[in-house]
Formats: C-alpha cells, sequence, structure tokens
C-alpha cells in the first residue's frame, strides 16, 4: 500500500518555488500562489486526471488559471506532477524565451490549456471549454461508449469576479447547465490596492445561486482535505449546474510579514522575509530544491499513463463499434477539414461568380455559410443577440436549446443537437467563449455582432491572436452604410485597429465571390482568427469575366491573395495605359468601378484593385504586390473609415472618414461624405494634376 501524501509538504514545495522564483526573477505575484497552494494539493492531487507525459490526451480534464497573475502556481504544479518542466525553466522565470512566462502562456508551456492575464478571461475561456466537453458528448458518445467525459476546472480570485465579463461568462454557464465546470474561488479579500472591501461588496454567493450554480462554502481553503471534500461533491452532482466553491485564504500564506497584505500580491518577499517564511512553513531546504519523497508525493506520470490506457480501450472498443463515428472524432479533434472540403469551397465560390448577385455582403456570408455549415459539423456559430442583422444561422445549424429540467441538450428526430448559440447582448463573453472552445477543440466557434461592438470584444480578439486560434468574428454594419442608426453604431476606426492585431486576419469583401473565398481562407487559417467585416447595404457584383482574378478550377484564386486587379482602363473602354490605381475594399469597390468610368470619360486611364484583406495581401511576395501595385503609378485608396493604414501603400491621396458619422439614410451620408462617383474622380485627377 503506498504511504499517505505528505499534503503539507506538497503545498509548501508550491509556496517555495512560487517564492525563489518572484525572487530570482526580481518580479512577479507570489502571494496568490503561496494562498492557493493547499486548493491545488485538493485538486491535482486527488481530482485531476491528467497525464503529463502527454498534456494533448483527448479526454483529460482541463485546469485553467484564471487568476494568470499567479502563474508560479501553475508553473510549479506542471514540474511536479511531471510535465516536461524543467527546474531551470522554474529558474529562468519570467526570463526571455523561457517556457515560464509572466503569465501563462497557450503553446509554449506544456500542460498550459489557455493563456490567461486579463482577468475574467480564464473563467470566460472555461465556459467555452465546458461546453464544448458537453456539446462533443452529446454528438458522438454511445450507450455504453462515454469517450467525451472530463471535467473543466478553473481557479479564480477577487479580480476575476470583479471584471464584467465574468458576469456574462457565468450568466451562460448556468443557462446552459454545464454541470462539468467547477470554479474554485480564491476568496482572499486582497488586491493590488489592499483590502477589497471598500470596493467589492458583492455577495459573491448570491451572485452565482442567481446564475442558476451550485454554491459550495465558504470552506477553508488551506484545509486540502476539505477542499477536496467539495470537489467530490460537486463532481457527485446530479442537477447539471456549474459549482463554484468558495475557499478562504490568506494570500502569501506562511510569510510572517507579508501574508494578507497587498505587499504579497506583486512584488518579491525579499531575501530576509523568505528566510522567516521559510522558518515559519518548516522548509529547510535551499532555493528551488525539492525532497525526492515530496517529488513522489506529486509525481502523476503513472497515475496519468494508467488513466489514458483506460480510455484507449474504451476507444478501441468505440472504435470497433462505431468506425465512422470514431474517425470522425479523430479528424474533429486534430483540427483537420473534411477532405471534400477543397471541393466544397470551389464550388461555393464559383456559384457565387456565376449568379452574381447584388446582395449585403452580410447576405452573402450567409450564403456561403449555407455550404460551409452543411459540409463542416464542427462549426458552431452564433450571434450576440444580433442573429437577424448578423445573418450567422442556416438551414444546418438551428438554435441550441438545452433541457429546463435535465439540462441535456436538446435534439431533433435526427438525435442531432442545435448548433447556432444565442449568446445574448454579451459581445465580450461570447468573443472569449468562443476561445475556449476552440482551445478544447473538436469545434470551428464562430459568432456575430455589428463591427462597432468589436470594441467590447476587442481583447478576446486580441487573446485568440496570441494563441493562434482558429475562430471567425463576423462584423455586420460596416460603415456609415448602416445609416439612420447613426454614429454610435457607424465603424468608422475598426477596421484600421482590428489590421494593427498581430496574427488576425481582416477580411472586407466586395461581392458574393469574395466573401465565399474570404470563409474559405478562414476556415483554413488554422494556426490564426479571422475577423469578416460585412455591410448592411446591398452591394452589386464586381464583374471579373474571364480576368485572372475570375474564380477558376482552384475556387480560391488570385482573390485568396488579399489583393488582385478588379479591372482594367480596356474594362471601361479605354485603350490606353493606367496612369493611376484605385485601392478599395467591401463596397466601396463598386464606388471605384463607378469612378473609374467617369475617368474614362474624362480620357483618364486608372487600374482599379479590389483589396480585401489587407492583412492577407501584405504576407504576398514582392513581385505579386508589385503586379497589382505597380511602381511610378499614383494609388488613391477609397474606404469608408479612417485614412492612417492606406499611406504605408504609398497611395497619393485617400478617400475616407476620419470624422465620426451622423445620422441619416445611407445615400444621403455618402454624399454628404464625398462617397460619390464624381468625387473618387476629382480626387485622382487633382492627384494627376499634381
Amino acid at each position: 500500500m503506498a504511504p499517505t501524501p505528505n499534503t503539507k509538504d506538497m503545498a509548501n514545495a508550491i509556496r517555495a518555488l512560487s517564492m525563489d522564483a518572484v525572487q530570482q526573477a526580481n518580479s512577479g505575484h507570489p502571494g496568490a500562489p503561496m494562498g492557493m497552494a493547499d486548493m491545488a494539493v485538493a485538486l491535482w492531487g486527488e481530482h485531476l486526471r491528467h497525464n503529463p507525459t502527454n498534456p494533448n490526451w483527448a479526454n483529460r480534464d482541463r485546469f485553467i488559471l484564471s487568476n494568470g497573475h499567479g502563474s508560479m502556481l501553475i508553473y510549479a504544479l506542471l514540474h511536479l506532477t511531471g510535465y516536461k518542466l524543467p527546474i531551470n525553466e522554474l529558474k529562468n522565470f519570467r526570463q526571455l524565451h523561457s517556457k515560464t512566462a509572466g503569465h501563462p502562456e497557450f503553446g509554449i508551456t506544456p500542460g498550459v490549456e489557455t493563456t490567461t492575464g486579463p482577468l475574467g478571461q480564464g473563467i470566460t475561456n472555461a465556459v467555452g471549454f465546458a461546453l464544448a466537453e458537453k456539446l462533443l458528448a452529446k454528438e458522438f458518445n454511445r450507450e455504453g461508449h462515454a469517450i467525451v467525459d472530463h471535467h473543466t476546472y478553473v481557479f479564480m480570485g477577487d479580480g476575476c469576479l470583479m471584471e464584467g465579463i465574468s458576469h456574462e461568462a457565468a450568466a451562460l454557464a448556468g443557462a446552459w447547465k454545464l454541470g462539468k465546470l467547477i470554479a474554485l474561488y480564491d476568496d482572499n479579500g486582497i488586491s493590488i490596492d489592499g483590502q477589497v472591501a471598500p470596493w467589492f461588496i458583492d455577495n459573491t454567493a448570491q451572485r452565482f445561486v442567481a446564475y442558476g450554480w451550485n454554491v459550495i462554502g465558504p470552506v477553508d481553503g488551506h484545509d486540502a482535505a476539505a477542499v477536496s471534500a467539495a470537489i467530490a461533491q460537486a463532481k457527485a452532482g446530479t442537477d447539471n449546474r456549474p459549482t463554484l466553491i468558495i475557499s478562504k485564504t490568506h494570500i502569501g500564506k506562511g510569510s510572517p510579514n507579508r501574508a494578507n497584505t497587498s505587499k504579497a500580491h506583486g512584488e518579491p518577499l525579499g531575501a530576509e522575509e523568505i528566510k522567516l517564511t521559510r522558518e515559519s512553513i518548516g522548509w529547510s531546504h535551499a532555493p528551488f530544491v525539492i525532497p525526492k519523497e515530496v517529488y513522489a508525493d506529486w509525481d502523476a506520470k503513472e497515475k496519468g499513463k494508467a488513466a489514458e490506457a483506460a480510455w484507449n480501450e474504451k476507444f478501441a472498443a468505440y472504435k470497433a463499434a462505431f468506425p465512422d463515428l470514431a474517425k470522425e472524432f479523430v479528424r474533429r479533434m486534430k483540427g483537420d477539414l473534411p477532405k471534400n472540403f477543397v471541393q466544397t469551397a470551389v464550388d461555393t465560390v464559383i456559384a457565387a461568380h456565376q449568379k452574381g448577385e447584388t446582395v449585403a455582403s452580410r447576405k452573402a456570408s450567409q450564403l456561403a455559410l449555407e455550404s460551409f455549415t452543411a459540409a463542416l459539423p464542427e462549426m458552431l456559430g452564433g450571434s450576440a443577440d444580433l442573429t437577424g442583422s448578423n445573418l450567422t444561422n442556416t438551414k444546418s445549424t438551428p438554435n441550441l436549446r438545452f433541457d429546463a429540467l435535465t439540462g441535456d441538450v436538446v435534439t431533433n428526430e435526427a438525435g442531432q443537437g442545435g448548433r447556432h448559440i444565442n449568446y445574448g447582448v454579451r459581445e465580450f463573453g461570447m468573443a472569449a467563449i468562443m476561445n475556449g472552445v476552440a482551445l478544447h477543440g473538436g469545434y470551428i466557434p464562430y459568432g456575430g455582432t455589428f463591427l462597432t461592438f468589436s470594441d467590447y470584444s476587442r481583447n478576446a480578439i486580441r487573446m485568440a491572436a496570441l494563441m493562434k486560434l482558429r475562430v471567425v468574428h463576423v462584423f455586420t454594419h460596416d460603415s456609415i452604410g448602416l445609416g439612420e442608426d447613426g454614429p454610435t453604431h457607424q465603424s468608422i476606426e475598426h477596421a484600421a485597429s482590428l489590421r494593427l492585431i498581430p496574427n488576425l486576419d481582416v477580411w472586407r469583401p466586395a461581392d458574393t465571390a469574395e466573401t465565399a473565398v474570404a470563409w474559405t481562407v478562414a476556415l483554413q487559417n488554422k494556426a490564426k482568427p479571422t475577423a469578416l467585416l460585412l455591410s448592411r447595404q446591398n452591394i452589386a457584383y464586381a464583374a471579373k469575366c474571364d480576368s485572372a482574378a475570375a474564380p477558376d478550377a482552384s475556387g480560391i484564386d488570385s482573390i485568396s491573395k488579399g489583393a488582385y486587379v478588379l479591372s482594367e482602363p480596356s474594362d471601361a473602354g479605354i485603350k490606353k495605359k493606367a496612369q493611376a490605381v484605385i485601392i478599395a475594399t467591401g463596397s466601396e469597390v463598386q464606388l471605384a468601378i463607378a469612378a473609374q468610368k467617369v475617368l474614362a470619360e474624362r480620357k483618364i486611364a486608372v487600374r482599379v484593385v479590389s483589396m480585401p484583406s489587407t492583412t492577407t495581401f501584405d504576407l504576398q511576395s514582392t513581385e505579386y504586390k508589385t503586379s497589382v501595385l505597380p511602381a511610378g503609378v499614383p494609388r488613391i485608396a477609397v474606404e469608408m473609415g479612417s485614412t492612417g493604414g492606406w499611406w504605408k501603400y504609398g497611395t497619393a491621396a485617400v478617400v475616407g472618414l476620419d470624422t465620426y458619422g451622423e445620422s441619416a439614410p445611407a445615400p444621403v451620408l455618402f454624399k454628404h461624405f464625398g462617397f460619390t462617383p464624381e468625387n473618387v474622380a476629382d480626387t485622382v485627377e487633382k492627384v494627376l494634376r499634381k
């Protein structure tokens, strides 16, 4: 019989590593890990199912450290339990190119499930993880074959609960009855500015009860047995409610002079205080030295291998009974697109080209989605209470619903659950939940709102770009073209600001073919998120004839390069070499074509370049970029938004908008702000006269 683990020393190992690493870096947050150490012993020592030798095991429990500033907690846990995170990495805490960044980073450190740091997003990601688990279980599990069956655990602090996104996430978790989501609240009453009592007076327990959660506690967060019992109680729940465990702790636990103070929060304890803390907790070992017996108590490698081996046996039986489902599950979890994807994309783009419909690009998006959602069961859509405006729903994506009594996913006659989520008016929550869904695996999430409201979800978009996640944001009503709602809803700076986010692909398509290509590229972007900026107003199809820009057998062609030559002077009836190039995006492409005709009547020859994606075009070869934008030919950009980003293309002028809009019908606004063929033509002429 194995000896009983020494839980006191297990917790103190976390405390010692945390204060030593922060001291060595002379930077960091020792207080939270020291306070949560006993909670970690309870969860990681008793309940968490994971395999340190295979951090990507499909049916592992997920652990999210939402209060990511306490990163030394998770680094200590990963090191102690046997992940490939050697002690030298802990010694290099917060140093260049180490695997122990100041806040945990997905894709950098084995065992880190999501990048946390911006408070509130970790718990919101966790809601996405738990939702994905629940939906995959409904889709793939069969009687006697529960191949998707795991929990999502979160540690979070006061800061996560103060951030408004936690309200959005917790409310949805309750509505969706995510019974396998268990959050442990590190209730220590301290933040950077000191005791939180003057500014954080929420009754957290009642708040979460109101969301439809089970609430356990307060329990003594320094009693590992009590915390473990609370987790066991949460796991045993049969009412499909998520659980919040309120754990009362002391920040900087063990430090004689820093515990229970904001001093423990975000700065090293100092050599003298660390010495006193070692004496206080009975830890006599040198910095970064962990006794063999403590490593043995923490080591989870054999237990993890056994857990995965048992699951592998289950999956082998599942594969024998349901070979097609098993194959599909493996594909989905890998994130590979179906074999017929390329043909689906080709058919979708060519059909759009052949029909040449005049529709708003938001409608063009829905037309493309009809094809893609039918072919890709992993596409999980949604909208922030704007479905009828964003047009993110299709025939293949009925609304996702949960039984009010059982919490089960409501299915149709074929046993299929819904694939379109009503997120409610929760843009930030939607964006961060989609990140969690993408991180879990098995789905490609997309969600819609107005482009102006990308401001609400911007930090979660940034986190998706940082983590290299395939998430698609459908942003409609992309300009003053939305009309009477006025400047509060009219996007001006939003396209330009989104294009500034590294690793975010931004598309503003001009017609149905470009929109279908944008969706194709977005779905193929396995390592980056995409923002689609779409119009409310109708846009005439931009005739591509039989040019190199016309959709060909590949179905993607030059459009997928982000910019292409749409129309030459000859297409406007003038046999001269281009004297200028008009670059346009989205709804302004038709304006550029109209201006080209006006200029042709004035005997001025211009080339029109459609640039649906500056971010994609910027990645092309110099040769290709020069073929589209030839040297020595003046360039004029046209876009109903901020002009700043266009000067990098060497433009001589930009017909744009650097003020807020007005409330009026769209045609009136276009004329008022100079978005007319005549004004664009006049601008080109002025450039040529110079």
